[in-house]
């Protein structure tokens, strides 16, 4: 998946998500593009409350249905699977992370990765390392952050 241009703000949240990651993760390097599809094959899956908006217009397509949709695939993860690692970045993410089985699964939180909240506890959170440790304590691979 490559991230289109006229995305700023997701694009600014994924330059801080790979400044977090090159500070966690040894060896890891700034990719220099968006494609993520190296951690998708691993089973990484990226989810944002709504999955399209108009350009440059930030929550133009907030209820109008994603909402419904992604709290659906959030609540089928949850109930069918076992010892999967959600990170819920941000307020919004957190809320609507409330009904996860944190039993069956494991929770880490902190701020948005935006630029507006990344100094709030974002960078420094750890979590792409903290994800790997408690995916191999729960038998599973761990995620390779470098394969991008």
């Amino acid at each position: 998946m490559t991230i289109p241009f006229f995305f700023f703000r997701f694009v600014f949240s994924l330059e801080n998500i790979y400044k977090e990651l090159s500070t966690d993760i040894e060896g890891f390097v700034h990719p220099g593009h968006g494609d993520l599809s190296g951690w998708a094959k691993q089973g990484v899956l990226l989810l944002n409350a709504v999955l399209t908006v108009r350009a440059h217009q930030a929550n133009s397509h907030k209820e109008r249905g994603w909402e419904q949709f992604t709290d659906a695939v959030v609540s089928w993860l949850n109930e069918n699977s076992s010892g999967l690692v959600f990170l819920l970045w941000g307020s919004y993410a957190q809320k609507k992370g409330s009904a996860i089985n944190r039993k069956r699964h494991h929770v880490l939180q902190t701020a948005h990765p935006s630029p507006l909240s990344v100094y709030r506890g974002f960078f420094g959170c750890r979590h792409f390392s903290k994800t790997n440790e408690l995916l191999r304590k729960s038998g599973k691979e761990p995620i390779n952050w470098k394969d991008l």
